[in-house]
């Protein structure tokens, strides 16, 4: 049995690992894009180093779309597998790679201006919408804790890891000449205390153990210092300086769990008489999906939702879908909040919002998540007093601020308290996957601490026989 690290190998996108077992089953742990880079990323999304109609099975750990974003390409490109995942997962999928086939299909008619006017041939989108809503087909569902046979020979468990709704670790028991060997890959690790998702749950011993390590060598500030951390925030920028906090946020996970802190400040009587807009179709979406999983809420929440029925709305929150209703937003001229995706700044409505505000030293820029190294997020992050938008330079001249610790993923020692639930003598293989190499090598000796031994961490195709 071996397995192949083609994607989030010492990188913190595009997660692709392929495990083939002896019986000559091929098993694909995730199917992330890569992003990061724009249009710059298409030829190494669509330069597959495997034979799409010869994988068995997709075993999807989360949905978002450095995880799940290359399944309608793959689709698209001859397979017709299955992807095994959670509930939740299928829900919000069904909604992000249809979300992600428009971008595209958007971004690719927009690249494909600037080609003609040089002179060059068009391009086809990575997938479309029609390709994302056609793959959907190919999903099974499985609850957590559950035994789910493949075959006579393999036998899979999903376990939530609290990083985002149905997001979760999957232990993979194989029959082999030499006896059962088990599999654990965790996907991305959340943290031990969320607002809204139950904590991560142990899973079962492993033999061989496959984990991310995306903050390997940092700590995350408490749940309530990073709350108020953003009620600072939201006094100085819309109170002292009576200007726009823009919060760039994944649609998935980060926005929800920023629209629950401000409610909270709300219901508190903290928060400031200001307007809040969540600028997101996708975000606007996948908060109802939130609102049917309730079985992945944590007891806290649950107990704030007998007396606040709905966590994710009030008086001053207003989600927003049409263009037209985003487009007004610009003009607005008094303190106001706006959420909006994506995340790393690198795509969707975010951007305008944005290239309108960014020049203006009364505005805030906050930051909420990890940011990939080449995106615009990790430049404005880091820094430049300069940056492109939409092909136009501006000067940054608002507030850049950053609250890490609303990320998705646990930090270093978050990380390895989960990993508590493994007695290190008995996993004899680690690899660590989706981070930097850097924070990898950081965390790997954190790891070695901790009693565990034979820790790789491969570098992009690299091949192990487990």
């Amino acid at each position: 049995m071996k397995i192949t690290f083609y994607g989030a190998a010492r990188e913190v996108t595009g997660s692709k690992h392929l495990i083939e077992t002896d019986n000559g089953k091929k098993l694909l742990l995730d199917c992330g894009q890569f992003q990061g880079k724009g249009l710059e990323t298409q030829e190494q999304n669509k330069t597959l180093p495997f034979d799409p109609s010869s994988i068995d099975h997709i075993i999807l750990t989360h949905a978002h779309i450095d995880h799940s974003g290359l399944i309608p390409y793959i689709y698209k490109s001859g397979f017709r597998g299955s992807v095994i995942c959670t509930s939740a997962t299928r829900d919000l999928c069904s909604i992000m790679l249809a979300d992600s086939g428009k971008i595209q299909e958007h971004d690719t008619l927009t690249f494909n201006k600037k080609r003609a006017k040089k002179g060059l041939p068009p391009v086809e989108p990575l997938y479309t919408q029609a390709d994302a809503v056609a793959c959907m087909e190919l999903f099974i569902t499985v609850g957590y804790d559950r035994k789910f046979y493949i075959d006579d020979t393999i036998t899979l468990k999903f376990t939530n890891t609290g990083h985002m709704l149905g997001s979760s670790v999957v232990t993979i028991d194989v029959k082999t000449a030499e006896g059962k060997k088990t599999i654990a890959y965790t996907g991305d690790i959340g943290r031990p205390e969320n607002r809204i998702l139950k904590s991560p749950a142990p899973f079962p011993q492993a033999d061989i153990l496959i984990t991310e390590s995306t903050y390997g060598d940092r700590l995350h500030s408490t749940m309530g210092e990073s709350d108020e951390e953003l009620f600072n925030v939201v006094q100085d920028t819309c109170v002292r300086k009576k200007g726009k906090l823009i919060i760039p946020a994944f649609s998935v996970g980060r926005t929800q769990e920023i629209v629950y802190a401000l409610n909270n400040l709300y219901n508190a009587g903290r928060l400031p008489k200001v307007d809040i807009y969540v600028d997101s179709p996708l975000s606007v979406n996948a908060t109802n999906i939130f609102r049917l999983h309730t079985e992945c809420f944590n007891d806290k929440l649950r107990e704030v939702m007998l007396t606040d029925p709905d966590p994710f709305g009030f008086n001053s929150l207003f989600f927003i879908t049409a263009k037209e209703d985003s487009i007004r937003l610009n003009d607005i001229r008094q303190p106001v909040i706006i959420i909006s995706s994506s995340g790393m700044m690198e795509a969707g409505r975010v951007k305008h919002h944005l290239a309108n505000s960014i020049s203006n030293p009364n505005n805030t820029i906050l930051v909420v998540g990890y940011c990939a190294p080449s995106t615009l997020g990790a430049r404005i992050a880091r820094g430049e007093k300069r940056v492109s938008i939409h092909g136009v330079e501006y000067q940054v001249n608002a507030d850049i601020k950053k609250i890490e610790s609303y990320s998705g993923h646990g930090d270093y020692k978050e990380m390895g308290q989960y990993l508590k639930c493994q007695d290190p003598k008995k996993v004899k293989r680690v690899f660590l996957v989706h981070g930097e190499y850097e924070t990898q090598l950081a965390y790997r000796k954190y790891l070695e601490a901790e009693g565990y031994k034979n820790i790789d961490i491969p570098a992009p195709g690299e091949e192990h026989v487990i």
